[in-house]
C-alpha cells in the first residue's frame, strides 16, 4: 500500500504580508522557497493543495469575538477606539487594510494542512506562510494576528478527537499556542527558544509546565544567547524525546521558524543552515517513532529572508517528502527571484560562511542549555509518568 505523500498547502493570497511591504515579516519567503523547490524539481503540482475556508465556529473557540471583531474592523479600515487594547496599530501589528482577510487566509490554510492529515489524505501536510504564534485570545502580538496553530490544533483535538504534541523551535517563545492550551491535558507544547530574558515575548521560562489539567504538558527549554549547533541538539536531544514518547501524540504539529540561525537580526542564536537542518530532522524522526509520521507543519519566524529561510525550509521540505535537492542552486531561479525581489540570492544550498563563535561563550551556552534541559525532564517525568 502506498504511503499517503506530503503536501504543500498554498495560495496566491499568502504571498502578502499582512502588514505591507515595509514590514519586517515577509510572506513572500514562502513562495520564494515553493520556487525554489520547483526549480530544482523537489516539488510536484500534485503535491500542492488548496486552501479550503475553515468553520467561522472554530475561531470563536481559539479568538474571543470582540477581538475578531475589531480586527475587522481595523483591515476595512473602521475606526477602532480600543485598537491598541487588541495590539493593533502597534509598531509589530500596524493596521494596514485588508489586513484580516491575509490573516484569515493564512488560518485556512494551516487548518486545511491539518485536515489532510487527520482524514488520511496526506501523511505530512505543510503550509510555509503559517506559524503564527504569538496571536492570543484576545491580542495580536509580535506580527501575529489569528493564531493558525491554536485553530489547526483544535481542530486536530475537539473534532477529531487527536492528542497533539506541539513542537515550536522558532527562537521566540510561543506563548500565544501555549496560553490557550495552558489548562489542556490533550495538547503537549514543547518550545525550544531563546531565553525571554534576553528576547521577546519575554515569557518561556523552565517553569512554565501548565495548569489545572494541563500542569506538566507546557514544557520550555529556554537558550542562551550564542548557543551554537552541538549545544541546541545536545539539549533537546535531553527533553524532547522524553517528553514526546511520554505524553503519545497521534499528531506532531510542528512550528518550523527558522530565526535561530546565526544570520538572523531579530535573534543571537547561533545554529547554522546543517542546524537547523538537524534540528528539523530530529522532529520528523520523533514523528515516525511516535505517532506513523504524521505531521502539520508550518513556518514561522525568519528575518533572514533571502538567504537563511528559504534555504532551510526547502531543506525541510525535502526531509518530510525525501526528495533530494543540488547543492547548487538553480540560476533561473536566482535570476527570476533577485529581479523580483531586488536581492542577491545565494547560490548554494549549504553555506559557505559560518560564524567566527566564541568559544567560551558558546560554551557556557551549551552547558546552560543543557541544565536546564535535565532540571525540566526531572521535575516533569513525574507528572508525565502520573497522568499514565
Amino acid at each position: 500500500m502506498t504511503r499517503p505523500r506530503t503536501l504543500l498547502v498554498d495560495d496566491p493570497v499568502l504571498e502578502r504580508s499582512p502588514f505591507g511591504s515595509s514590514h519586517p515579516f515577509r510572506a513572500e519567503r514562502g513562495a520564494l522557497t515553493r520556487a525554489l523547490l520547483e526549480a530544482c524539481g523537489a516539488l510536484h503540482q500534485d503535491e500542492v493543495a488548496d486552501v479550503e475556508r475553515l468553520d467561522e465556529r472554530l475561531l470563536g473557540a481559539v479568538h474571543e469575538q470582540a477581538y475578531l471583531e475589531a480586527l475587522i474592523r481595523a483591515g476595512r479600515g473602521e475606526r477602532v477606539d480600543d485598537a491598541r487594547m487588541f495590539g493593533l496599530g502597534t509598531s509589530d501589528c500596524p493596521v494596514v487594510p485588508g489586513m484580516h482577510r491575509v490573516a484569515m487566509r493564512a488560518a485556512d490554510a494551516t487548518v486545511s494542512a491539518a485536515e489532510l492529515v487527520a482524514s488520511g489524505a496526506a501523511q505530512r501536510a505543510v503550509h510555509l506562510t503559517g506559524g503564527l504564534h504569538h496571536a492570543h485570545r484576545a491580542r495580536a502580538s509580535g506580527f501575529c494576528l489569528v493564531n493558525d496553530l491554536a485553530l489547526a490544533i483544535e481542530h486536530l483535538t475537539r473534532r477529531r478527537g487527536l492528542r497533539v504534541a506541539y513542537v515550536d523551535v522558532d527562537v521566540h517563545h510561543g506563548d500565544g499556542v501555549q496560553g490557550i492550551f495552558w489548562e489542556r491535558a490533550d495538547v503537549l507544547t514543547v518550545s525550544v527558544h531563546q531565553s525571554g530574558r534576553t528576547l521577546f515575548p519575554g515569557t518561556g521560562a523552565e517553569d512554565e509546565i501548565g495548569a489545572g489539567a494541563g500542569r506538566g504538558f507546557a514544557v520550555n527549554l529556554p537558550l542562551a544567547p550564542f548557543i551554537d549547533d552541538a549545544g541546541y541538539l545536545a539539549a533537546f536531544d535531553a527533553l524532547v524525546p522524553t517528553a514526546l514518547s511520554a505524553f503519545g501524540p497521534d499528531v506532531i504539529v510542528l512550528q518550523a521558524g527558522a530565526d535561530a540561525h546565526w544570520r538572523d537580526p531579530l535573534a543571537q542564536l547561533s545554529l547554522s543552515g546543517d542546524g537547523l537542518d538537524a534540528v528539523y530532522g530530529r522532529v520528523i524522526d520523533l514523528a515516525e517513532r511516535c505517532c506513523e509520521g504524521r505531521m502539520v507543519v508550518t513556518g514561522g519566524g525568519g528575518y533572514d529572508a533571502w538567504r537563511s529561510v528559504p534555504r532551510a525550509w526547502a531543506r525541510l521540505w525535502a526531509r518530510l517528502a525525501e526528495r533530494e535537492l543540488p547543492d547548487e542552486l538553480p540560476e533561473t531561479w536566482r535570476r527570476a527571484w533577485g529581479e523580483r525581489l531586488g536581492v542577491s540570492l545565494p547560490t548554494r544550498l549549504r553555506e559557505g560562511t559560518l560564524p567566527d563563535l566564541d568559544a567560551r561563550a558558546t560554551e557556557r551556552a551549551a552547558s546552560h542549555a543543557l541544565a536546564v534541559a535535565k532540571r525540566v525532564a526531572a521535575r516533569l517525568t513525574p507528572l508525565w509518568r502520573r497522568e499514565d
